[in-house]
C-alpha cells in the first residue's frame, strides 16, 4: 500500500475546482527532499544539485528548487531558454545535450552555462562556433556491463551517450591547450536505481578515472557530476532509497580515492530530476467506464498521453482509490485511457479493491517524467498541472490545453479559424 501526500478530503475539494485528469505536486514534499540532499552533502564544499529540466520542465517547480538552492541541468535550447528567463544564470546551468545543433551550443556560451560536452568530435564544432569558455566539462562512458556484486545495473556500453576514457583524455588535453582552466566529469551509468550502494559505487569509479585523467593531463578538475539514477521505490514494499547513506558512502569513497591524492578541493554534481521530484507527484483521473470482455476493463480519463511510461516502459505505477487505501484486492482489471492503441493501460491484469464509475484513481509517483513525456497522439490535449502549497491550499501551475491551442500551428495551412 502506498499512500498519497493529500487526503481525501482535501482532494475531493481540489477535483471539485479542477477538472480531471491533472498533475498534482506536493511543495512541502519537493522542498524537504531538496534540503535533505543538500544535508546529505553538506560535507562538500561547493556541492551543487542540477536538477533535470527534462523530468518536471515547469516553472514554478524550478522555481521552488532555486529557492532551495538547486541548478538547473538543460539537454536542448528551450529548456536554456526557459531556464534563463526564471533567473538561472551562468554557472547555476548545465547544458548536458548530445547531436547538438550549433546554434544551441551558441545560446549555452552566450548565457554562461556549463557546456557538458557528450563527443570529443564536437570540440571541432566547439572551436568553430563559440569562444571556448574557460570551464568545460566532458561526459565519460565506461563502456561494458555496470554491476553491483552479481546485479547487473545497465550496459553504458549500448549506451549513444559519453565518450571513451581515451577520447576524455584526449578531449582534456586538447581543451586545455585550447585555453580552458577548469575542467568537470560527467558520468551515468544506470537509470532508477533502487539502492543505496549505485552512487557510492558510481562516485568511486569516477574518483579513481579522475586521479588518472589528472595524472596524465594536469588539468585542473573543478567538480565531478554524478548525474542522476538514484531511484524511486515505485512498487509497494520496496525499501526506498536513504540520502543520507548514499551521501556519507560517497564521502567514504571521497575521502578513500580524492583525498589520498591531495585532490580535496573538487566539488560534487547532482542531476536527480527522478528522485527529486516522482514521490512528489501525483497523476489523478476519473473513472468513466467499466467494460467486461475476456477481461474486466476500467476506463479512466486519463491516457498514455499524460503518463506515457506504463505504455511506452511496462513501468509500474501503484494506483489508488481516493479514500480506500485500506480496502483488500478483490477483482482483476486493466486500468485503460482512451487512445486507439492496445498499449494504452496504466495496469495490466492488476488485483484492485472493485473500482465504481466515478471513482477518483491516484496514480503515484508520476512527479517526473510524467507531465514532461506528454504528446497529442488522436489529438490528446494536454493536461493541467496544480500545486499543493504548504499551506494546504491548491494552485494552477499549468492550464490544461484547449482545442485552439492544438490549432494554433495550422492556421493558416489549409485550415482557417
Amino acid at each position: 500500500m502506498k499512500e498519497p501526500f493529500v487526503d481525501k478530503n482535501k482532494l475531493d475539494e481540489i477535483t471539485e475546482q479542477f477538472p480531471t485528469p491533472f498533475h498534482l505536486y506536493d511543495e512541502a514534499g519537493i522542498r524537504q527532499k531538496a534540503r535533505d540532499l543538500y544535508e546529505a552533502f553538506s560535507w562538500n564544499e561547493g556541492f551543487k544539485e542540477y536538477f533535470a529540466v527534462k523530468a518536471t520542465p515547469t516553472p514554478a517547480i524550478l522555481k521552488i528548487l532555486q529557492e532551495e538552492g538547486c541548478g538547473v541541468d538543460c539537454a536542448s535550447y528551450v529548456e536554456l531558454l526557459m531556464s534563463h528567463k526564471l533567473g538561472f544564470e551562468g554557472h547555476d546551468i548545465m547544458f548536458s545535450s548530445n547531436d547538438t545543433p550549433a546554434s544551441e551550443f551558441e545560446y549555452a556560451s552566450k548565457i554562461g552555462a556549463i557546456i557538458n560536452l557528450d563527443a570529443y568530435e564536437h570540440i571541432e564544432l566547439l572551436k568553430n562556433t563559440i569562444e571556448i569558455p574557460k570551464t568545460i566539462s566532458c561526459r565519460y562512458n565506461p563502456g561494458g556491463v555496470f554491476a553491483l556484486g552479481t546485479d547487473i545495473m545497465d550496459n553504458p556500453q549500448e549506451s549513444k551517450f559519453g565518450m571513451t576514457k581515451e577520447q576524455l583524455i584526449k578531449a582534456f588535453k586538447e581543451l586545455k591547450g585550447l585555453g580552458v582552466e577548469k575542467f568537470g566529469i560527467h558520468s551515468f551509468l544506470a537509470s532508477n536505481t533502487v539502492t543505496n550502494d549505485y552512487y557510492p559505487a558510481l562516485a568511486e569509479e569516477l574518483f579513481e578515472l579522475a586521479v588518472e585523467v589528472v595524472e596524465e593531463t594536469g588539468v585542473e578538475l573543478d567538480f565531478i557530476n554524478l548525474s542522476g539514477g538514484i531511484g524511486v521505490n515505485y512498487k509497494p514494499g520496496q525499501q526506498e532509497n536513504d540520502i543520507f547513506k548514499i551521501g556519507e558512502g560517497v564521502h567514504q569513497a571521497y575521502d578513500k580515492v580524492l583525498g589520498a591524492h591531495g585532490l580535496t578541493s573538487v566539488k560534487i554534481y547532482t542531476e536527480l530530476g527522478r528522485y527529486m521530484l516522482a514521490p512528489h507527484g501525483l497523476l489523478v483521473t476519473k473513472v468513466l467506464h467499466r467494460k467486461n470482455t475476456y477481461r474486466t476493463y476500467i476506463g479512466v480519463d486519463a491516457s498514455a498521453v499524460n503518463l506515457m511510461r506504463p505504455a511506452f516502459y511496462g513501468a509500474y505505477h501503484h494506483i489508488s482509490i481516493n479514500g480506500r487505501y485500506d480496502d483488500k484486492a478483490t477483482e482483476k482489471v486493466d486500468i485503460v485511457g482512451s487512445l486507439c492503441e492496445n498499449n494504452d493501460k496504466f495496469a495490466v491484469e492488476r488485483m484492485m479493491p472493485e473500482i465504481q464509475i466515478g471513482d477518483t484513481l491516484l496514480i503515484h509517483d508520476a512527479g517526473a517524467h510524467g507531465f514532461s513525456m506528454g504528446y497529442q497522439y488522436n489529438a490528446k490535449l494536454r493536461s493541467a498541472e496544480i500545486l499543493l502549497q504548504e499551506d494546504g491550499s491548491p494552485r494552477m501551475i499549468r492550464r490544461a490545453e484547449v482545442p485552439e491551442d492544438y490549432f494554433a500551428t495550422l492556421y493558416g495551412f489549409d485550415f482557417s479559424e
